[in-house]
């Protein structure tokens, strides 16, 4: 089943990491007073936020972020992640953030005067530096003792990147950052498979089109989206499958064209290991919801 780590930083300051590896969905919940600025970070996967007793909802999605701040009304936290979906929170005082920005507030618009006590929203992307910092969030393989300290360092870095208005993941990378630029292009190869999933190109050949080793596309592939290659494509392509399959407008041997099975019967078979049944009774539960 998933997790969930709360890890105290320091007074106003926590981090908390979900982590949900199983093949069904997890809950996590947990209290957030007023004044606390939410900062919310998917690695992978896909994470949905409920609020006002689910009269409301957010996705959060793959290589995605959100900050909420509400200083009028408490934002509890009600979670629900999907099958193989990892996120990083980071929960801190609105005088604590202010302190660490009081120097250089002016292009971060809820610090400002006017919108201090105003509720504030933003949706942005995960730079190549920030995964780095998630993955390694959840690759934490340091003696215990320095736990608190290795996340609270973490948490800072996380929080600067956040806030980099400088960085731009397409601009060609100093040689020190060898690590960032790694990344960006862990995620094209990501997104090269994607695009061409029925005829997905060989490990080697994926390799090359992005500019790595095979060893470094494989080591990297693993570290930032925590499977094989191929293994994220079947998942992402099962998952495809189903919402096809939840559109009603194909049939299952359409669907496993789409997704590139030459065969019904190899299709079915990648279906039911998935997800434990096959398309057909899949779809049979669909039609007796409705």
């Amino acid at each position: 089943m998933g997790s969930q780590d709360i890890i105290t930083i320091e007074d106003d300051f926590t981090l908390l990491r979900f982590q949900n590896d199983s093949d069904v969905s997890f809950q996590a919940q947990h209290e957030v007073s007023s004044g606390l600025i939410q900062f919310h970070f998917g690695l992978k996967g896909k994470a949905k936020f409920n609020f006002n007793q689910g009269n409301y909802a957010l996705d959060l999605n793959e290589e995605k972020s959100y900050l909420f701040y509400n200083p009028q009304k408490e934002l509890p936290l009600n979670l629900e992640l999907a099958p193989n979906t990892w996120v990083i929170s980071i929960l801190i005082s609105i005088q604590k953030f202010h302190r660490l920005f009081s120097n250089d507030a002016g292009h971060i618009p809820f610090l400002s005067d006017e919108n201090k006590d105003k509720k504030y929203y933003k949706e942005g992307d995960i730079s190549p530096s920030m995964a780095i910092v998630l993955s390694q969030l959840f690759h934490y393989n340091l003696n215990p003792s320095i736990k608190n300290l290795y996340y609270k360092g973490k948490g800072y870095e996380l929080l600067s990147l956040y806030f980099n208005r400088s960085e731009d993941p397409n601009a060609e990378q100093c040689p020190f950052l060898i690590d960032e630029e790694n990344v960006y292009k862990i995620k094209k190869a990501k997104e090269i498979i994607i695009a061409n999933m029925a005829e997905p190109p060989g490990l080697q050949e994926l390799a090359d089109e992005i500019g790595l080793t095979l060893k470094k596309l494989k080591m990297g592939f693993k570290q930032i989206y925590g499977d094989t290659v191929y293994g994220y494509l079947f998942d992402y392509k099962m998952d495809y499958a189903r919402q096809l399959l939840d559109t009603g407008s194909y049939n299952v041997n359409e669907v496993g064209l789409k997704i590139g099975y030459s065969t019904g019967s190899h299709f079915i078979a990648a279906f039911k290991k998935k997800f434990a049944t096959t398309p057909k009774k899949y779809l049979m539960s669909i039609n007796s919801n409705v």
